[in-house]
């Protein structure tokens, strides 16, 4: 039974590609498959997409809910990622926009450093735990 801390996800194949899936997570469906060069059809975004937008969307969310906390005047926060493997490495680069014009120097600092402290980042960093069954 699924707690509100615990996400449950389903994927099957669809058979549109070779990769191709569908995705069922917290009531959305989207489709998943590896672009043309690696063998899919490019019908949706590849594993490591998800990934890369994964750890933007909850940066934006970490430091737009900081704000609301503090009641700054951020207007909008734009988060732009890369990634990519240096041997068995994993190199995540984050480029974070704060848009506020009455944001002083100070809060626009607090913002970045708080963007490195979202659930996903503290998630990557840290040492999960997988299991198969």
């Amino acid at each position: 039974m699924a707690t509100k801390s615990t996400t449950l996800a389903h994927i099957i194949e669809t058979g549109e590609s070779d990769f191709a899936v569908a995705i069922s997570v917290s009531g959305h469906t989207i489709k998943g498959d590896e672009p043309d060069y690696a063998g899919g059809k490019n019908l949706g975004p590849a594993p490591y997409d998800f990934l890369c937008a994964a750890l933007g969307e909850c940066t934006a969310m970490t430091i737009r809910w900081y704000a609301l906390q503090q009641k700054w005047p951020l207007e909008k926060v734009e988060v732009s990622l890369s990634h990519r493997k240096e041997g068995r490495q994993d190199i995540f680069e984050k480029t974070i926009t704060v848009t506020g014009a009455a944001l002083t120097d100070e809060q626009r600092a607090k913002l970045i450093e708080v963007a490195a402290k979202c659930p996903v980042q503290r998630t990557l960093e840290g040492t999960p735990s997988i299991t198969t069954k």
